[in-house]
């Protein structure tokens, strides 16, 4: 049975202050690197047998402290580009502009200079879904919104149904029956450190 394994890189520095990234390529915070090394265990016990990542430093750098020695950075599992929103407070988008907000959380809003959710939709998952070809147990390192993205084209779960996913947290995703296309989910959310009810975007 093939299993597809996400998880979400650690705290950021700019998600410890909720501030919107995007495509910023921001290092993980010292918590955030403690979240990767205590998922490390969890992740080496589902044994991938291949692995790919955001090319951007703070998935990378998850996949490194997860005990991956040579992680295969792809730049089409990057975040979704935010556009005029990268860097802004979060709280500050939805005080000053609350429906605009809601409608790119659900994927129906795009930012001033940024992706559309279609758009990102289509190459996050052609990626994932190239790899999982040559995988039974693909490991995926990426970020929230690529969660979003392949959890809603995979199994048809809208973006606006999902709260934002944990730093360092694991959703899997399971092929059934052997063979098809046809996948569910089995996994979401998981953090050996307890859950995480107040994730950042």
């Amino acid at each position: 049975m093939k299993r597809l394994m996400i998880v979400r890189h650690g705290e950021s520095e700019w998600n410890a202050s909720r501030l919107l990234q995007g495509q910023a390529d921001i290092n993980l915070s010292p918590k955030g690197r403690a979240q990767a090394e205590a998922l490390r265990p969890v992740v080496e016990g589902l044994t991938p047998d291949h692995v790919i990542c955001s090319d951007l430093k703070r998935a990378h750098d998850t996949a490194l402290l997860l005990g991956i020695d040579a992680p295969n950075p792809n730049a089409d599992l990057r975040e979704i580009n935010v556009g005029d929103w990268t860097g802004r407070s979060i709280a500050d988008i939805r005080a000053q502009t609350p429906d605009d907000y809601q409608g790119w959380r659900a994927g129906t809003h795009t930012p001033p200079g940024g992706e559309a959710w279609c758009d990102f939709v289509d190459r996050t998952t052609r990626c994932v879904t190239s790899a999982l070809a040559d995988s039974e147990r693909l490991l995926v390192v990426c970020h929230g919104g690529v969660i979003r993205a392949l959890l809603e084209r995979l199994i048809d779960l809208p973006p606006r149904r999902i709260i934002p996913v944990g730093p360092a947290s694991l959703t899997i995703l399971a092929e059934r029956p052997a063979g098809s296309t046809n996948m569910r989910l089995e996994l979401f959310n998981f953090s050996p450190l307890g859950p995480i009810l107040d994730a950042p975007d």
